[in-house]
């Protein structure tokens, strides 16, 4: 996803709350709590799924999961642009620091946390 994307998305979602006259519950504390909320839904999904079965999802279930992963994007996006977090520069760093964290050739084919 571009920069353009997420501006996009930002914008849009801008409009959407502002036509609704939402903005006044927008709060980061709100989009928080909604976003952990949708969280749970997407996880539901999976809920009890084995491995295999998590990775093979038919069509419905694809479709219905990645309706999720949407609300789960907008409302990160929507809690950015209150909180006046430029998400793509986070992401970014996230990124770097987690190179950082866990370099390739220390860490290939594990999965233990990092004490670093």
């Amino acid at each position: 996803m571009s920069d353009d994307s997420l501006i996009r998305l930002r914008d849009a979602l801008r409009a959407f709350a502002a036509e609704r006259a939402w903005e006044p519950f927008h709060t980061p504390k709100n989009l928080a709590m909604a976003l952990t909320g949708e969280v749970g839904e997407l996880v539901e999904h999976f809920q009890w799924l084995t491995p295999e079965e998590s990775a093979a999802l038919g069509p419905e279930q694809r479709d219905a999961v990645a309706l999720e992963m949407a609300d789960v994007l907008l409302y990160l996006i929507r809690l950015a642009d209150v909180s006046g977090v430029d998400l793509a520069e986070a992401a970014e760093r996230k990124i770097a620091i987690n190179a950082r964290r866990y370099p390739a050739d220390e860490v290939r084919g594990s999965a233990r946390k990092s004490t670093r």
